[in-house]
């Protein structure tokens, strides 16, 4: 099966009524890893390797796999279709349009498992697309002032690939300060070329996902009490989102004109393990929805993930935080955007009342 959402998605145009929605935006730009790929990486049909691409991936919402590593929609999907706009094409889709947006998130730029498209790369082909988006520099900057640009979340992927190394903690904090600087000068990039709307969202908490519990086993004091998740590597995420907090905070007295919002992927996904019942998740260890059974208590087996021989879904994605381990479901994904747009998971709000005014 061929990943089928490039012109379909754009046909279709899923969409909500605008007439609810308190803020008009003209378009979304988004960039990032494979937590918002739409597809990049498979335009041009389904490498042999990437399993991601084939079902389940994409059962819940589309029925066939779109690229899009979930179940179903993602945080900028629910995003777009709040606001009115259709969802986002990938930016390597041929015959689309993109003058309501498109996405430049990628997972690689070539078969490693954890190449993903750097966020300076991903505006150099934004920067590459102008000229099918606007007829001057003015319309550019016209065009940019008008949309919202989401810019990661990026780190995850750096901080993954230096772990799988079994490289010390101590040399993995070290990345931190590096890897936020980049996305702050990626973040200075955008408004350079007219964005005055940003919202940037830090890393997840990685010690609570399957993979790395299945991967990373520890002594038992290492776990937290209530969560089950691993604590050094959520203190790593932590130290990240940290450090990018005080970066947007620079970023903000240095461009006052411009609007950085936080997102917080954090907070949602630690709530969905502490308080599960109330997001309607199963009240469980971590555990992936997708992946192979028999092999430890997370339902993740790396020579059987998600998409591959051995491997299975869950009867019901809705009542699990986790899709396959590494990524989230689509109902998670839903209450993550539904806090970044109306509060609590951002600062501000998208759609913050205050700034509507």
């Amino acid at each position: 099966m061929r990943c089928r959402l490039l012109v379909l998605l754009v046909l279709v145009a899923h969409t909500r009524p605008p007439a609810a929605v308190a803020r008009e935006y003209a378009a979304i730009f988004n960039f990032g890893d494979s937590l918002a790929d739409a597809g990049n990486l498979c335009v041009d049909g389904i490498p042999d390797y990437l399993a991601t691409a084939r079902l389940p991936y994409g059962m819940t919402y589309f029925g066939y796999p779109t690229g899009r590593v979930s179940d179903g929609r993602l945080v900028v999907d629910f995003i777009a279709q709040e606001l009115g706009l259709p969802l986002l094409p990938p930016s390597k889709a041929k015959n689309a349009t993109f003058h309501r947006g498109a996405n430049f998130a990628a997972r690689g730029l070539g078969h490693a498992v954890w190449s993903s498209g750097s966020l300076h790369t991903q505006i150099e082909w934004f920067q590459d697309m102008k000229p099918k988006l606007c007829s001057s520099p003015q319309e550019c900057r016209e065009l940019f002032r008008r949309s919202l640009f989401i810019v990661g979340e990026f780190g995850g992927n750096d901080y993954g690939s230096t772990l799988f190394s079994f490289r010390p903690m101590l040399e993995v904090h070290d990345l931190v300060p590096h890897i936020v600087d980049s996305i702050g000068r990626g973040i200075e990039k955008l408004i350079a070329e007219g964005a005055v709307e940003l919202v940037v969202p830090g890393v997840m908490p990685n010690g609570c996902f399957p993979m790395y519990l299945s991967m990373f086993p520890k002594p038992p004091e290492m776990y937290g009490a209530r969560s089950g998740c691993i604590k050094e590597l959520n203190t790593l995420s932590w130290a990240h989102n940290a450090a990018l907090q005080r970066k947007i905070a620079e970023l903000r007295a240095k461009h006052p004109g411009v609007r950085i919002i936080y997102a917080d992927y954090y907070t949602p996904t630690i709530q969905f393990v502490l308080h599960a019942e109330k997001y309607g998740f199963l009240k469980q260890k971590p555990r992936a929805c997708c992946g192979a059974p028999g092999v430890g208590e997370y339902n993740f087996n790396l020579t059987s993930k998600c998409g591959e021989p051995g491997a299975y879904s869950c009867d019901d994605p809705s009542n699990h935080w986790s899709w396959d381990g590494i990524h989230l479901t689509e109902a998670s994904y839903g209450h993550i955007a539904k806090g970044w747009l109306y509060g609590p998971f951002a600062d501000p709000p998208i759609l913050d009342n205050k700034h509507l005014g």
